[in-house]
């Protein structure tokens, strides 16, 4: 056999083994990052002005938050907050620094502290919203995201221009606990009349039992005029009624 037909067919051998672990090790990133989180569950609540997570129906921690000083509705343009069911589809900003100012959901670079004077840009992070609901179908395309702000000083007052703003540290932590494909409801709603889906059934109230009354009150008599009543004497042989025992 010719040396460089050797040559070729080992090279071609090396490179069909580099292809299919290539292969593989895609799979495998894009099924542990693409694959939907049906375990956690957002809500946003308007009139608290405050985000809450859920894992599996139970709480894990609540955010202040801002919704838009607009008010609500999904009308491109109007600026404000969409209500309704949302998944997470996109989330940017992974190794962002803590205060990262983010153009065109890029890092530009800088790093703003938290209320730096004259400035309200997107920082840190960025969950980008999509609408699962005729109500909120334009909220993707109206960029709509959970985002972090450097207006920390005005949380939990609706100040936003349509999107639901966080804490820098508080952003960066939802980041990491949610994934893609996260269920995010915004309610006009107190955050506790909110049936979160997945949330275990409430306890049953515990009803004491009745107290214990006479045993037999077939065989009470009426006793004397504001005297107490009185059982009669029960002879003995006497027949009782029958299933009855003897008081």
């Amino acid at each position: 056999m010719p040396r460089s037909s050797f040559r070729g067919r080992c090279a071609g051998a090396v490179g069909l083994r580099v292809v299919v672990f290539g292969g593989a090790l895609a799979a495998l990133l894009c099924f542990s990052n693409c694959a939907k989180d049906n375990r956690h569950v957002v809500v946003v609540s308007i009139p608290d002005q405050r985000l809450a997570v859920y894992d599996k129906g139970v709480e894990m921690g609540g955010y202040p938050i801002s919704t838009s000083k607009f008010g609500i509705g999904d009308a491109p343009g109007s600026n404000r907050t969409p209500l309704g069911a949302f998944e997470v589809a996109k989330k940017i900003g992974q190794n962002v620094p803590d205060g990262g100012v983010l153009k065109s959901r890029r890092w530009t670079g800088e790093v703003l502290a938290p209320d730096a004077p004259g400035r309200d840009p997107i920082v840190s992070r960025i969950l980008w919203l999509n609408g699962l609901e005729n109500q909120n179908r334009n909220a993707f395309s109206r960029y709509i995201y959970i985002h972090g702000t450097a207006e920390e000083r005005n949380l939990g007052k609706a100040v936003s221009y349509g999107c639901i703003r966080m804490r820098s540290r508080d952003v960066i932590e939802l980041y990491d606990i949610v994934g893609r494909g996260a269920k995010v409801y915004v309610v006009n709603l107190p955050a506790q009349g909110f049936p979160v889906p997945g949330a275990p059934p409430a306890p049953r109230p515990v009803v004491p039992p009745p107290p214990p009354g006479p045993m037999h009150p077939e065989l009470i008599q009426p006793g004397p005029p504001n005297g107490p009543a009185s059982l009669p004497t029960v002879a003995a042989g006497a027949v009782l009624p029958v299933g009855r025992n003897v008081p």
